[in-house]
């Protein structure tokens, strides 16, 4: 049932493009800054079990609901809920769509759509100058492919609905951290205890989808170069681990490209659109996996 729900789940997001502002539950702001507040009084030993709890208590409806709908109809019910529940839980906002509205304002010379369109892509300020700006901003696309579907579909298909949903509040969460940490203009974010609780929380629920979506990858590009490029990723691996997932995807997905770095802003604009190209593939590939999963008898 949930591979029904997962192609009637992308399916809507294609088709209710409009609707997808719906995805990025401001409402949930307040309650995450409740949660940052418990989280810094306890302190930073018990901030992630805390951390744990606090993701956990928005999920529950979600698991109850789909329990209860399980049995009714042959599960038609239950399919519904599960695809509606992953329609909200991908994004928040569409990648692709994203990256299209900067390549558009890049070649229109539309400065400021260009600069506020690499902000929500890189969740940060974007570097000043233009070559460290595209290096960032093709990190940022592999990067939030894990973010925004990847991670998402695959806590769908191992814990269902309540999965895409635990993932997509966790990714909130995380990314209402680092803004209220930049707005405060934290130099040291480790000594911000809930943001530094709340990115090990999702670097430890992202790492499985991340490893899974940089094979990914590798199948859907150049092989050779993305493997090369993750093993050498890991012989000069950064001392931070709890990095290693943005890293890691990062790496393998430009060694996928197989294509140069450099170049004019036409080039860059291509190597952003190609970068694009390849998430659309190991999406393909990952649908394609989970199929014959199910047709050999797995239940998902």
């Amino acid at each position: 049932m949930n591979l029904i729900a997962l192609f009637l789940g992308l399916l809507l997001e294609r088709v209710l493009t409009r609707l997808l502002h719906l995805r990025e539950l401001r409402w949930f702001d307040s309650y995450f800054d409740w949660c940052f507040g418990k989280m810094t009084a306890v302190g930073r030993i018990f901030s992630i079990p805390l951390g744990i709890l606090l993701v956990l208590l928005p999920c529950l409806p979600v698991f109850f609901i789909a329990i209860y709908f399980s049995p009714l109809l042959l599960g038609i019910p239950y399919v519904v809920f599960a695809a509606l529940v992953l329609l909200f839980s991908l994004g928040p906002r569409d990648l692709g769509r994203e990256v299209e509205d900067y390549c558009r304002a890049l070649e229109s010379g539309d400065v400021s759509t260009a600069e506020k369109t690499a902000k929500e892509l890189l969740e940060a300020e974007a570097p000043p100058r233009a070559d460290a700006r595209e290096r960032a901003l093709e990190d940022a696309v592999f990067v939030q492919a894990n973010n925004r579907l990847f991670g998402v579909i695959f806590w769908f298909m191992i814990l269902g609905p309540m999965g895409a949903w635990l993932f997509r509040v966790l990714d909130l969460m995380r990314r209402r951290a680092q803004f209220e940490a930049c707005r405060d203009g934290v130099v040291d974010f480790d000594e911000m205890v809930f943001l530094r609780a709340t990115q090990r929380l999702h670097w430890l629920l992202a790492w499985v989808p991340a490893r899974l979506l940089a094979v990914g990858y590798a199948l859907a590009g150049s092989f050779e170069d993305a493997v090369a490029d993750w093993r050498t990723y890991y012989q000069e691996c950064s001392p931070h681990f709890f990095d290693s997932n943005e890293g890691v995807m990062a790496c393998v997905g430009k060694g996928a490209l197989g294509l140069g770095e450099g170049g004019d802003s036409q080039a860059q604009v291509n190597r952003l659109r190609a970068a694009m190209r390849l998430v659309n593939r190991t999406l393909f590939i990952w649908i394609a996996i989970v199929s014959v999963a199910v047709l050999f008898g797995w239940r998902l």
